[in-house]
């Protein structure tokens, strides 16, 4: 068979080959990014680890073992082969903490960012859609929450609602909310003026198909990467609210909690707040880089 005629069964091959689903192409970009599949797998592990916590950790996260106060690592003089990673000042088993730590600040991550991107973009949709005063009011009031600082605007909910997890993460959902607001109207703004959103309209589609049905669903893609960027920003902000004695309260396992509790022994335990510390900044970290890699791969002037 001659050269011509391989390179013209190629190009045949090649017209009829089927296109690629829109998850076969949104997996082609985003796997490029190695840094985002790193993330990715990291917290595939913490919501693995957080799942199965009451399986995979050797013991409850409360009990306190009194003969083993401050033991430090199994690798270090004088540990306790029973604690891998210590035990805390009551004698608390630090790697059980750990792992039920993580399903509580993946459960406060989730949690926040549904109740704000809920509240957020039923609050985008109606300012982008209907305009006028109304859009007027919405933002004014979200460009009041901005200029405050979050952590400080959070502090503020938090105390008048009371010390607690679950004022906490209702300070954290409203301290998020505006992100979701402003992205949500900009998008619908400038989805208005389209041509399948006129047709719908010239078509008789109401109001409320028009916005959920037809528009937000084009809005998807941004709001989508902020959500996984904003369970970053919730862990970190539910740890601060915990390391100043405003989140989840003591004897919870919430690593801010642990990093408060361990403050006194900086000097002379050091694991007792090395590793909190370290499994905030992982689960952290692994967000923000799934989360660039998801707006690379979503969005259209990020594609070459």
């Amino acid at each position: 068979m001659s050269n011509q005629t391989l390179k013209t069964t190629a190009e045949s091959a090649d017209i009829h080959a089927a296109p690629p689903t829109p998850f076969q192409e949104f997996w082609q970009y985003f796997r490029r990014n190695r840094g985002a599949l790193v993330g990715l797998i990291v917290i595939g592990v913490i919501l693995f680890v957080a799942a199965f916590a009451q399986y995979i950790a050797p013991y409850d996260p409360i009990t306190q073992d009194r003969t083993a106060f401050l033991k430090p690592p199994f690798w270090m003089e004088g540990a306790d082969p029973r604690y891998w990673l210590g035990t805390d000042a009551v004698g608390r088993d630090i790697m059980s903490r750990l792992i039920h730590g993580a399903q509580l600040s993946v459960s406060i991550g989730v949690f926040v960012v549904i109740i704000s991107m809920v509240a957020g973009i039923t609050l985008g949709l109606v300012a982008g859609y209907f305009r006028g005063w109304i859009e007027v009011g919405v933002m004014r009031l979200m460009d009041i929450m901005l200029a405050l600082p979050s952590l400080v605007l959070a502090l503020a909910i938090v105390a008048i609602l009371g010390p607690g997890l679950e004022n906490a993460m209702l300070a954290i959902a409203i301290v998020q909310l505006p992100h979701y607001v402003r992205l949500t109207r900009a998008s619908v703004v400038s989805e208005l003026n389209k041509e399948y959103v006129i047709a719908s309209q010239i078509a008789g589609a109401g109001h409320t198909r028009q916005m959920f049905i037809n528009i937000l669903p084009n809005c998807m893609a941004p709001l989508i990467v902020q959500g996984t960027l904003g369970v970053s920003s919730a862990i970190l902000d539910a740890a601060a609210l915990g390391f100043l004695g405003l989140g989840a309260q003591p004897p919870l396992p919430e690593w801010g909690t642990m990093l408060s509790e361990a403050r006194e022994f900086v000097g002379s335990a050091w694991w007792v707040i090395t590793f909190p510390g370290l499994c905030i900044l992982t689960t952290v970290l692994a967000f923000n880089l799934m989360g660039d890699g998801l707006r690379d791969a979503l969005d259209p002037k990020m594609k070459r």
